[in-house]
């Protein structure tokens, strides 16, 4: 019996129990919680159902969940029900009920752990955006991997899924960048606002290869050039190394595209419109405290060019124009300002506000011996996507971004996440998988074939340590959803490990194989069995998080 199946048996014989008693059933909510209780003494299960509702329903907790134990009691899959303090019930399952978690995972296989808490939903996911002026700095490879894991997750749920790269091609930052790649190629200093570090050197030759006559052309179409085909190489690059960082786009989206196309003006007229812009002082600006900013935006300067939240109005115009359900932005630390501004802007156009949802990403720092590490070899001062890739692995920097929370900064110890032990998280989830394979292999090697597991008697898990196990699988869906409704991959990473730490200690309690056997006993293959859905289980989350699920390390 699942979590969700046992959650759906307490809710039906909850139903029974007040229809019995002539007491009103629409108390009940719609999807009972089981959890398992921190001490297991209490039992597999435990749910407050009875003290939730009993005051709507007009008796006593206890009362209620006395009625409900013996209810509960005696019906297929449940081993015994304790009331425990005021009003808690404590469920423990019958082992062949406890056995059909492991059916289900390996029944539904690559499928187990989805759902369809999102079905339908078009979201537009846009993370990293990062300028492109440079490498992607550790922020932005922080998003690439917490970004992507969190589209997993929401797919997994039934979202269809949208990955967008903003690409600001717009604005101050491109010309100073190509100004810098201008000096860079006369051999000139870096402009007291430009860009510096080997990268930009190597963009201008790369320019000057592509265009040797660059630096002979008029001033105004030299600024072209090196814009044009310098920013196309930067971008080149960062594509390249977030795909070989496991994270790749549908949409590349062009700041540029808004202003040229037209959009910007077409979207302040629609905020004229609806009579949510005003001009003052030679501007136009957006009401925008009405709709709880701190500030008034101005949309349009004095001099006529537009302000950055004109593009951000455009741009969310443009998404709810492609039919995008729920906008999710992902931005950095010191984008807090943005929250309101695009809730704001949402209004402001006659939307609903929750269509934006603005997550804020903390800072990370490499550590080493407790001191920060500084270790770039292109872009001076910053450390890179590439230079944590090249220092640990992808998968090793994939995980280690993924498993905290985003919106707390992060230290990395690089001597940690280096290491092959158990003390380094990712090797630990890896490791189990990478044993659990291999214990497949060794049964395979003996001659034992665990068979479809129709046929195994999984009713023989009565193991304490089994039973942790399974129960620790029999989690894996809610996880998933929970990542999903609370935007957070990092509990799946979390999960991972939990699940790791349960089959070790099943692993050292519970022999599954023994040299020599060539006849396997119906424990052994219940065991094999067990262990298979473990395997899948972690290679799913894994799965989730984009980081590889080895078969030998």
């Amino acid at each position: 019996m699942t979590p969700a199946a046992l959650a759906e048996l307490v809710r039906n014989t909850a139903v029974e129990v007040l229809s019995g008693k002539q007491l009103d059933t629409s108390v009940l909510p719609e999807v009972v919680t089981v959890e398992r209780p921190r001490n297991p003494e209490h039992g597999d299960y435990a749910t407050n159902l009875a003290m939730q509702v009993a005051k709507k329903a007009g008796v006593k907790p206890r009362d209620l969940a006395t009625w409900l134990a013996e209810a509960l009691t005696g019906k297929d899959g449940i081993d015994s029900v304790d009331v425990a303090g005021p009003g808690f019930l404590n469920l423990r399952l019958a082992a062949d009920a406890q056995g059909q978690i492991v059916r289900e995972v390996l029944t539904r296989a690559a499928d187990y752990g989805d759902g369809d808490g999102f079905a339908g939903l078009k979201v537009n996911l846009e993370f990293v955006s990062a300028n492109p002026t440079g490498p992607i700095h550790l922020g932005g490879t922080r998003w690439a991997a917490v970004g992507d894991a969190l589209g997993r997750v929401l797919a997994a749920q039934g979202a269809e899924v949208t990955r967008e790269y903003y690409f600001n091609d717009a604005g101050a930052q491109i010309d100073r960048f190509v100004r810098s790649l201008i000096a860079a190629a006369k051999g000139e200093p870096t402009p007291e606002d430009g860009y510096g570090g080997a990268y930009i050197a190597d963009i201008a030759a790369e320019v000057l290869k592509t265009e040797p006559a660059a630096l002979e052309q008029p001033a105004e179409e030299q600024h072209e050039t090196f814009r044009r085909i310098g920013v196309g190489l930067m971008f080149d690059e960062i594509k390249q190394s977030l795909h070989e960082f496991g994270t790749d786009f549908d949409v590349f989206f062009h700041e540029d595209s808004l202003h040229t196309s037209g959009a910007v003006e077409q979207a302040l007229e629609t905020l004229k419109k609806s009579g949510h812009v005003y001009f003052a002082d030679g501007a136009w600006w957006l009401r925008s405290t009405e709709f709880g900013d701190d500030k008034d935006r101005v949309v349009i300067k004095s001099d006529g060019a537009p302000a950055y939240i004109a593009g951000d109005v455009a741009y969310l115009l443009d998404k709810r124009n492609r039919g995008f359900e729920l906008c999710i932005y992902m931005l950095g630390a010191d984008h807090h300002g943005y929250i309101a501004r695009l809730k704001a802007a949402a209004a402001a156009l006659g939307d609903d506000p929750a269509v934006v949802e603005v997550l804020i990403g903390q800072l990370v720092n490499l550590v080493r011996d407790g001191k920060p590490v500084r270790m770039s070899k292109r872009a001076g001062t910053v450390v890179t996507l590439e230079d944590l890739v090249e220092a640990v692995g992808v998968d090793a920097a994939r995980y280690s971004l993924i498993r905290s929370s985003a919106d707390s900064a992060l230290d990395i110890d690089l001597d940690l996440i280096t290491k092959r032990t158990n003390e380094n998280p990712v090797f630990y989830v890896q490791y189990a998988h990478a044993r659990l394979s291999s214990l497949q292999r060794n049964a395979a090697s003996l001659g034992i074939e665990r068979g479809p597991v129709d046929d195994a008697d999984l009713s023989l898990l009565t193991h304490e340590r089994e039973g942790d196990l399974i129960r620790t699988l029999g989690e894996f869906p809610r996880v998933v959803n929970s990542a999903a409704q609370l935007r957070e991959p990092h509990r799946v990473a979390r999960y991972l490990e939990d699940v790791a730490s349960a089959y070790h200690k099943f692993y050292d309690a519970c022999r599954v194989l023994y040299p020599g056997d060539d006849q396997a006993s119906p424990l052994t293959i219940a065991r094999l069995q067990l262990c298979e859905a473990t395997r899948q289980v972690i290679a799913n989350g894994l799965g989730l998080l984009g980081v590889s699920a080895p078969e030998q390390m």
